[in-house]
């Protein structure tokens, strides 16, 4: 952030911690921060250095085991499901084909846990603490450049833990409940209202894109032919415009990648919510957020507020991550503790 942003945060902090037990009051009984205390001790130090060794190997994997998190929890609730491989699992659901991606991440995250507490410790729940290091690591590096409120202010999120994996994939409930990039507005909300999460959740958890890349045929129907009009999304900036047609021809494969967050790639920081106000938002899942009539009575003063307060963002961003990872949890004797993600145990 800009290093007006730190002197906000101290007026912010007390925000960030009412929001915080608020939170947590709402949250399960079943999931605890301290549930693998005593069954394996270790467990967020090994989940920490194998993120922040994959972080280091390609810095874009941040993004992806954040979004591995997001669309595991959509579909079955939060349950590892997503991990699960077979031509008719989640992984090869439209939203994830050639997408989603960082399972060979997870399973390396998952084999040193095995090996320091075997048969204790969920997929689902590996997925949880890994998102929540991802964003944490990609803040640490903006520290370089900028203060960042987050990390000056000393606060972070504990994650709710106690998830069990579940026992079968849904590929037709990831068709059907993950949000697409040409979704509407209206669309998208309903699919975050399905799962229990709001329109203010919608914006920040959307703010996620200020790490990660997307492919070209994600936002390609915005630079040609947008819409039938034979010209570009007149919402998008049209320098930009320019640059992604050179990047992405209409002849193009569609898997040439580029930034979500122009200009910010791979910092965790309210950059994402600036850009919309410029027309920079690369999928049009993002400038909807700020542009047209559907906005202007709902998600558009958030942007404007995140934008300018970034304590605010990431305040609402870890109230909407810890609401996210308790969609649906399965606790109990529900489910099981696989010992590989990608299967069942026989």
């Amino acid at each position: 952030m800009e290093g007006s942003a730190s002197g906000k945060f101290s007026g912010c902090s007390c925000l960030f911690m009412i929001s915080f037990l608020m939170v947590c009051l709402g949250v399960r009984s079943e999931l605890t921060t301290d549930f693998y205390n005593e069954s394996c001790p270790n467990l967020l130090t090994i989940v920490r250095k194998a993120v922040k060794s994959a972080i280091k190997t390609e810095t874009r994997m941040a993004a992806s085991l954040v979004r591995l998190h997001f669309h595991d929890c959509f579909v079955n609730g939060c349950d590892g499901s997503v991990l699960l491989d077979g031509s008719d699992g989640e992984k090869s659901a439209l939203p994830n084909l050639n997408s989603v991606r960082g399972f060979d991440v997870v399973d390396t995250i998952k084999s040193s846990v095995e090996s320091a507490c075997p048969g204790v410790v969920s997929c689902a729940d590996i997925l949880a603490i890994a998102a929540r290091d991802s964003v944490l690591l990609s803040v640490s590096a903006g520290m370089k450049l900028r203060r960042n409120p987050l990390q000056s202010g000393g606060n972070t999120w504990k994650v709710f833990l106690g998830r069990r994996d579940g026992l079968v994939a849904n590929q037709t409930g990831a068709n059907n409940g993950l949000p697409f990039p040409t979704d509407s507005l209206d669309t998208i909300t309903q699919k975050f209202a399905n799962v229990g999460l709001n329109q203010t959740d919608v914006v920040s958890l959307s703010g996620a894109h200020t790490i990660g890349l997307a492919r070209c045929t994600t936002f390609s129907s915005r630079l040609f032919n947008f819409s039938g009009t034979g010209a570009a999304d007149s919402t998008m900036d049209t320098e930009m415009v320019s640059d992604l047609q050179t990047l992405c021809p209409q002849s193009g494969d569609g898997n040439t990648t580029t930034s979500l967050d122009q200009n910010s790639t791979d910092l965790f920081d309210n950059h994402y919510f600036k850009n919309l106000l410029v027309g920079k938002g690369l999928l049009s899942s993002d400038q909807i957020l700020f542009t047209g009539d559907a906005a202007a009575s709902t998600t558009k003063s958030l942007v404007q507020n995140y934008s300018s307060d970034s304590g605010l963002f990431f305040s609402d961003f870890t109230n909407s991550m810890i609401k996210m990872g308790n969609i649906s949890p399965k606790t109990g004797s529900d489910g099981e503790i696989r010992t590989n993600c990608r299967v069942i145990n026989s």
